[in-house]
């Protein structure tokens, strides 16, 4: 037997026990090695008839199976290529579930993708009721769907309630899963699971194990499906996913037939998705998740953080109060929050009522009450803020009022403080000669409301030294926010790629396509707003005041502004009307051009292509290192489609960056 192989066979007596681990790799994934070294085992289990049953399980602790390698299917380009790979699989699985003998997949930690299809292609499947126990098929999460049997064989399993399962890749825990039918056996988490495996094993050899394993009837199966697919059309806004839309496909057709002719079904479905350009932006939209959903990642290696003992936010208005909120809610340190005198009740109000409905739906793990005894309020500096680790500006946009806060404040806090400037407008380089030791300040910009949004820009500005952005990162990962990390550019990266975007946007309401048409085509492409609607949402006068400042005449904007349109939410009046409809008095505001009348994908492909040209000269500026850090920022601050992987990714995918600039973002 040889030292390296992922799937070990040992046999106990006339008993197999099948080990897998990919020892270098956190996880086990269906890697082109795992495949290979599980179609040895398969055959070797075929060959011999000495094994009266086997048990297969995972040699790592808290990890049974968690899927196929995404990496695998993003290489995937040909028809060829995808059929090739899913004969593999559905083949060591069919003749899994052929083998004469009884097999037990006895389950620890993630079972999830290609891992619960592997066990459904066991006899049984026990399981630990541990929490890191999680059972389910999230393929359609990704952009794809189960294509290594799991469409087929989890509803002949457990009938209809597998469809839902599929359509929203729910994960279940252990004992849910054993409710559900997906498990045979239950055991506690600290149970010898191999020894209860074999128990179950035993029992199955001897007929006395009790399988659940009804015959479903599936006569209504159209009739589920089409509920299924409204159901699903209703959450995408009537957008149609390739994932989503062939998994219903799949189940509707396959499950009239028998098993074998469903799994044929599956695997020309799945080849259909993985080849879809919606399965490759979805996967790198998942890979872009995993790169920043742990902050400390991204800071210098061997790096020791400032312990987070203590935090200071300046301002109690709408941004200083969200990131208050933030602070309290995922860390169980202090935090003073200075404004003056009539701000701060107001805003411990607002606090509190956040806090109040966060834990009316238990999204709170200690009592508010608790949580506001470390909210300390002051209208000066007191000597609470000597031993503040980090501070977060989030005063009045007016570089005089900056000037006066900084100076008062670097009296009073330690020289190894970190501070950080919640601007959305400022320069951090025009900021950092108000600072004592410049090299500890940079931009934090939070996106408002902020207990809501995940993004947070980390701005490096040109003093800015490495260990502070290695401490805001620290700091983000502790308020569980998502970071871009950037250098110091009007805008930064986020509000820098919108400004063309809504420039280009203006221009075509102005040239005579309709604000209806054209926040149509943006949403239908998958944004939760169009650029119109956005800009009445946030304040007119906000993209006005930005153009004004970088020197842009922006007529429409300009006389909708000066109409005393600031948009419905702040002044009562703006592009729309309260039912939502476009108010027909704002119509002579908008300034009118030569006419040219645009299609949807006219409209759709010009304003990604505004996107695009502002990421290219970022890049090129190297505001931003990497571009994956440009679709972080627009897929979490902006809503852009996750399964178009972020505007540079889909540029990509659909060869305007090649077309554009003769090469691609991400080097493909």
């Amino acid at each position: 037997m040889s030292g390296h192989r992922i799937f070990q066979l040992e046999k106990r007596g006339n008993i197999g026990v099948v080990v897998f681990n990919l020892v270098d790799e956190a996880m086990n994934t269906w890697t082109e090695k795992a495949i290979m070294s599980f179609r040895e085992v398969v055959e070797e289990l075929e060959r011999d008839e000495t094994l009266t049953g086997v048990v297969f399980i995972s040699g790592k602790p808290n990890n049974f199976f968690a899927g196929a390698n995404l990496k695998l299917i993003e290489g995937i380009t040909t028809r060829d290529d995808a059929m090739e790979a899913l004969n593999i699989f559905h083949d060591s699985f069919n003749r899994t579930s052929v083998l004469k003998i009884p097999t037990v997949a006895a389950i620890n930690g993630a079972c999830v993708g290609g891992g619960l299809e592997f066990a459904l292609a066991c006899t049984a499947r026990i399981a630990t009721d541990a929490k890191s126990t999680m059972i389910g098929l999230p393929e359609c999460n990704v952009g794809l769907f189960p294509g290594g049997g799991g469409s087929q064989r989890l509803p002949r399993l457990i009938g209809y309630p597998a469809v839902e399962l599929i359509l929203r890749g729910t994960l279940l825990p252990g004992a849910k899963a054993f409710e559900t039918g997906v498990v045979d056996r239950l055991v506690s988490a600290d149970a010898d699971l191999l020894k209860e495996a074999l128990t179950l094993l035993e029992a199955i050899i001897t007929g006395k194990a009790q399988l659940k394993r009804q015959e479903h009837d599936f006569s209504q199966v159209d009739a589920v499906m089409s509920m299924a697919r409204q159901e699903v059309l209703k959450a995408t806004k009537g957008r149609e996913l390739p994932g989503h839309m062939l998994a219903i496909k799949a189940m509707q057709e396959g499950l009239k037939v028998s098993l074998e002719e469903g799994l044929e079904i599956e695997k020309n479905y799945f080849a259909d998705v993985a080849l879809a350009p919606q399965a490759k932006g979805s996967i790198n939209t998942f890979f872009l998740k995993t790169l920043t959903d742990k902050p400390k990642a991204l800071m210098t290696k061997g790096f020791e953080p400032k312990p987070l003992t203590k935090a200071a936010v300046l301002g109690f208005g709408t941004m200083g109060r969200g990131i208050t909120i933030d602070i309290l809610r995922n860390t169980a340190i202090p935090v003073i929050v200075k404004d003056i005198p009539e701000a701060l009740e107001p805003g411990k109000a607002f606090v509190r009522k956040i806090l109040d409905g966060m834990a009316a739906k238990k999204r709170l793990k200690v009592p508010v009450d608790d949580i506001m005894d470390r909210l300390i309020l002051v209208s000066e500096y007191t000597d609470d803020f000597r031993d503040v680790a980090i501070v977060v500006e989030a005063v009045f946009e007016d570089i005089a009022v900056k000037k006066q806060v900084y100076g008062e404040l670097c009296g009073v806090v330690s020289d190894d403080c970190i501070i950080a400037s919640n601007t959305s407008s400022i320069s951090i380089d025009s900021m950092a000669p108000f600072v004592t030791h410049p090299e500890r300040f940079a931009g934090l910009h939070f996106f408002s409301p902020v207990w809501m949004m995940q993004l947070v820009e980390v701005v490096r500005g040109t003093q800015t030294h490495q260990d502070a952005i290695d401490n805001l990162l620290n700091f983000t990962a502790a308020i569980r926010k998502r970071p871009l990390v950037c250098r110091d550019n009007p805008g930064f990266v986020v509000n820098a790629m919108l400004f063309p975007y809504l420039l280009n946007a203006l221009q075509y309401i102005e040239e005579g396509t309709s604000i209806e048409k054209l926040d149509g085509a943006v949403t239908s492409f998958g944004m939760p707003l169009g650029p119109i609607r956005l800009t009445d949402e946030v304040g007119i006068d906000i993209p006005h005041k930005v153009f004004v400042g970088m020197g842009v005449k922006q007529e429409t904007l300009s006389n909708v502004v000066g109409d005393g349109r600031l948009g419905l939410k702040k002044s009562g009046k703006g592009f729309f009307l309260a039912d939502g409809t476009v108010d027909p008095s704002v119509l002579p505001l908008i300034a009118k051009r030569k006419e040219k009348e645009r299609t949807v994908d006219e409209i759709q492909e010009g304003l990604l292509e505004a996107l695009v040209r502002v990421a290219r000269d970022l890049l090129d500026r190297q505001v931003v290192d990497d571009p994956r850090m440009i679709d972080v920022g627009m897929i979490w601050a902006t809503g852009f489609p996750p399964d178009r992987g972020g505007p540079l990714k889909w540029a990509d995918l659909t060869g305007m960056s090649e077309k554009l600039f003769g090469t691609t973002f991400y080097g493909q």
